[in-house]
């Protein structure tokens, strides 16, 4: 114990040990204790060495303290030393500390190291295995040293611990975790062990957003105060991105959690923005790279659209905008938001429909594209920030035909508004400045207006310039041709080529356009053939490129450049083989390679910002083609020409064919319905004939047992008399059924007497209002409601007296059948009574019959009613069409009328400026002329005179 206190407290009686002795007899005590207390004194004094004597204890204790960390599991203290000790063996943070104002060479030492310790460490799996268990203890003197000795190991050798993690059984579970530990060490720690186990590997990165990291890492950021938080946030957002970024799966699981919503809060930047502190910009910087990442267009386009739609939804896009016309955000800040607002409105219609209607607050309030514009053009602001503000642009043109039409506009002479900035107005400004770092960008910015659209292509060829008093005005293509030909800087000339280039590709007009200047195609070839200095091969390669898409999309329309003429112009001039080197130079530069990469402009410095990314895809695209059409003879030329016409011929064929079978088609969808439903009518027929079929069986079966019963009852007559009064029973059971039958019509007849009545009051109303059927059309609808009623009236009427009839013909039948079963059997009371009622009955159906008959004549008055209203209607709709044939006649003569009025009174006030013209004259030519007031007082002063007269 006195040789651990000596160590320990640095005194020593006698000679001191050396570091290596005194580490190895620390190790001995750590391996032979048997006792807890001194093993744990070793390892304490081994944990105090182990920062001065890094390289002794990693060499000669490594083996003894992972040996502690499997024996003595139950000593928390113990275990936080070897820990400690092993950490600070391992890790290579407290070296670069202390190693920065040393040489490179024991930097390099240092950190080789930690990364030799570390393959000791991790040469047996187990080891970082047991690490993960002793993650599980809750003890803050275990749990927080074995945290930071993973994230050393990560440090150190990533992948491979990575794959013992992952193939560890609920490794990557027990670290999340830390982040729900209640001590803010230990869980900021965890941040940092899972931004270092979450780098690069995909698996680990799905397997921590399916443990619900997004939930929790959110909220921590809330907790912490978004933006305005600290360190903890910053370490939070890393993680977002390590797991986000590049993987898919994860930005799906985020965007369906709606997870996005929770990103809106972070933008809530207040009016007052001085207070912007480094942690707090370094934040937001963060938050606006984590939204860029779910609308990278290194993204599927589905998902990016996806995004985009939902952060357009929930005010995302609105809140970036708010930040992008604040005043007061740092330069950093702004241009990153400028990033991020232009990739969430890329390609998306909708977003960039509300980008262009979001207005700066000045005074006049003027479009927020015009003042991102204004600083482009301007050389005076930075160069990442113009960079940003092109791209942008670029964005909002992507695939927005709408807003390519609406930049075009406002560089055409009818659209332009002489008190207001236009972005046509800064783009043309940019175009001709002296800054070339503004000529490329303008021209960039135009070529992107023209991007596979036609249309607009064709109307910028309107757009006419002002370049001097006195002068005519000039084409911008014309401008453009100019400008190159002066000899400007290298970067304008580029930016210039690459807007004509654009401008004219697909498009034979503005071919057409370009070569009737007739000092353009000297001055390509002259460029292209010349041998100049490394930087201008590539403005040659780019003339070239110009001649070529000049042969390739030429229409022959000019007799003096036709396709043949401009191939032995070049042929001659320059040389094919010449003039495919010089094209194919523009692939070969490092900056076209660089600039193909991402659509997003990312130049270390304006000078070698010379290539943009759409113009990268048009090169690839035009290269091969050009290449053969100046290969190509004039006989190869007419052979395609006439495939070419071939395939059209043919093309127009099968179009015809297929419009024939699209026609075909609906047909026999038409007709295949048509057999549907007559199919189903089938169906339904053979439903009701196999019915009906079953129901005439029935009769039929009825039929005979009432055939079979009238002959048992015939033969049973004659044989006795009980057999008569079972006759008799019979035919008291068919009085009683008529008896039912007439009572039911009874009924019948009642209701139809109730309906009648109501029928009666609908007539009288008719006819009261038959008056008013000549006062307009109204009534005539509802003459017609009554006029139906009145057919289903009738129609009822007629199947009540169908009903009647077949009553009265069963009825005889009964009584035919009840008097021959009468006439075999003997009187008596019963028959004299069924006589009596069967007369009643009799006499009841005659005053059915004479009701129906009344009702009868009652539906024909109302048929004659109906007749005369139907006239009265036509005579009315006559009158009607008479006089609305007299309105429109007289609204015409009023109209002449008018306009005769209109006619006189421009011809009064016609002989009034004549009048006024010669008195005009006259006066010059000193005669005096009496003016109309003049005149007006002589003629009140003669009545005055008059007047006195008279009084006198």
């Amino acid at each position: 114990m006195n040789f651990f206190r000596g160590v320990i407290s640095g005194q020593a009686a006698g000679p001191q040990p050396s570091g290596a002795e005194t580490i190895q007899k620390l190790c001995d005590r750590v391996a032979s204790s048997t006792l807890l207390e001194d093993r744990r004194d070793a390892v304490r004094a081994l944990k105090s060495l182990s920062k001065k004597y890094r390289m002794e204890v990693g060499t000669q204790a490594m083996d003894h303290l992972i040996n502690i960390l499997q024996t003595d599991r139950s000593d928390s203290e113990i275990l936080g030393y070897a820990l400690d000790t092993l950490y600070n063996v391992i890790c290579n943070d407290e070296e670069e500390e202390q190693d920065e104002s040393e040489d490179e060479n024991a930097q390099k030492q240092a950190d080789d190291l930690g990364l030799q310790f570390t393959d000791t460490f991790v040469q047996d799996p187990e080891h970082v295995t047991l690490l993960l268990t002793l993650l599980e203890e809750f003890d803050f003197h275990v749990r927080w040293p074995g945290v930071k000795l993973l994230t050393a190991l990560l440090k150190n050798q990533g992948p491979q611990i990575q794959g013992i993690i992952l193939v560890s059984p609920m490794g990557v579970s027990r670290l999340m975790d830390l982040l729900a530990d209640s001590r803010e060490v230990i869980r900021n720690d965890g941040l940092l062990l899972l931004q270092q186990l979450t780098k690069g590997n995909a698996a680990i990165q799905k397997i921590v957003a399916f443990e619900n990291a997004f939930e929790r890492l959110l909220d921590i950021i809330t907790e912490e105060g978004s933006s305005d938080g600290g360190i903890v946030v910053e370490d939070c957002l890393l993680l977002l991105l390590n797991l986000l970024k590049n993987n898919s799966s994860n930005q799906n699981f985020f965007k369906e959690g709606s997870y996005i919503q929770r990103m809106k809060p972070w933008f809530e930047v207040g009016d007052d923005n001085s207070g912007w502190s480094a942690q707090k910009v370094t934040n937001l910087h963060l938050m606006l790279q984590l939204v860029r990442v779910m609308v990278s267009p290194v993204n599927s386009p589905g998902a990016t659209a996806s995004c985009q739609k939902s952060m357009f939804q929930c005010g995302l896009l609105q809140q970036l905008c708010t930040i992008l016309m604040a005043t007061g955000v740092p330069a950093d800040i702004l241009t990153e938001t400028i990033n991020t607002v232009s990739e969430v409105i890329r390609g998306s219609q909708v977003n960039q429909d509300y980008f262009a209607s979001v207005n700066a607050p000045s005074n006049p309030p003027r479009p927020a594209i015009v003042v991102l514009l204004m600083s482009m053009v301007n050389e005076r602001q930075p160069f990442v920030l113009r960079c940003a503000v092109l791209y942008c642009f670029q964005c909002f043109l992507y695939k927005n035909q709408k807003g390519q039409g609406e930049i075009v506009a406002t560089l055409l002479p009818s659209t332009i508004d002489a008190n207001s900035i236009s972005a046509g107005q800064l783009l043309c400004g940019g175009l001709f400045s002296a800054d070339s770092l503004s000529n490329w960008c303008a021209a960039v910015a135009l070529a992107h207006a023209l991007q596979d659209n036609l249309t607009q292509k064709e109307q910028l060829l309107r757009v006419q310039l002002a370049t001097s008093l006195g002068k005519p005005p000039v084409s911008l293509l014309q401008q453009c041709t100019n400008i190159l030909s002066q000899g400007s800087k290298v970067q304008t000339r580029v930016g210039l080529l690459m807007l004509l280039c654009t401008w004219i590709s697909n498009c034979p007009i503005a071919v057409t356009h370009f070569l009737h200047n007739q000092e353009n195609v000297p001055f390509l070839t002259a460029q292209i053939s010349e041998n100049l200095g490394e930087d201008e091969r590539l403005v040659q390669g780019l003339c070239a490129l110009l001649l070529g898409i000049c042969i390739y999309y030429n229409d022959n329309s000019l007799e003096n450049y036709t396709k043949e003429k401009l191939k032995q112009l070049i042929e001659k001039r320059i040389g094919k083989e010449n003039f495919v080197e010089k094209l194919c130079f523009i692939t070969k530069h490092e900056l076209y390679s660089r600039a193909a990469q991402k659509p997003q402009p990312v130049f270390p410095s304006p000078e070698q910002m010379l290539f943009d990314h759409e113009f990268t895809k048009l090169v690839k695209e035009l290269e091969g083609v050009i290449t053969k059409a100046v290969h190509k003879s004039s006989e190869e030329e007419k052979k395609e020409e006439e495939v070419k016409k071939t395939l059209e011929q043919h093309d127009n064929i099968v179009t015809q064919y297929k419009e024939l079978i699209r026609e075909q088609d609906a047909q026999l969808q038409e007709l295949k319905e048509q057999v549907a439903c007559m199919t189903s009518q089938n169906e339904q027929l053979q439903a009701t004939i196999t019915q009906q079929q079953s129901q005439i069986q029935q009769h039929k079966d009825q039929y005979n047992i009432l055939k079979l019963k009238l002959a048992k009852e015939n033969q049973g007559q004659s044989n006795s008399q009980g057999d008569g009064s079972q006759v008799n029973g019979l035919q008291t059971e068919e009085l009683t059924q008529l008896r039912e039958e007439v009572e039911e019509l009874r009924k019948q007849h009642s209701l139809l007497q109730t309906q009648l009545g109501d029928k009666d009051a609908l007539i009288s109303s008719l006819k009261s209002g038959a008056a008013q059927t000549a006062e307009g059309p109204a009534g005539g609808s509802d003459n017609t409601e009554l006029l139906q009623e009145l057919e289903a009236l009738r129609s009822q009427v007629q199947s009540q007296s169908t009903e009647i009839g077949q009553l009265k013909m069963e009825r005889q039948d009964l009584l035919r059948r009840a008097e021959v079963g009468c006439s075999d059997t003997l009187p008596s009371s019963d028959s004299s009574l069924d006589a009596a009622k069967m007369a009643e009955l009799e006499s009841r159906l005659g005053a059915q019959t004479s009701e129906m008959e009344r009702l009868k004549a009652e539906v024909k008055n109302l048929s004659e009613s109906r007749a005369e209203l139907e006239k009265r209607l036509d005579s009315t709709t006559s009158t009607v069409a008479i006089l609305q044939t007299e309105k429109e006649k007289l609204q015409t003569d009023v109209q002449e009328s008018k306009k005769e009025q209109d006619d006189l009174l421009m011809l009064l006030a016609d002989q009034d400026q004549k009048i006024t013209n010669l008195k005009k004259r006259l006066k010059e030519l000193g005669e005096t002329v009496e003016d109309e007031d003049d005149l007006d007082t002589r003629d009140q002063t003669d009545d005055d005179d008059e007047e006195d007269e008279d009084e006198d």
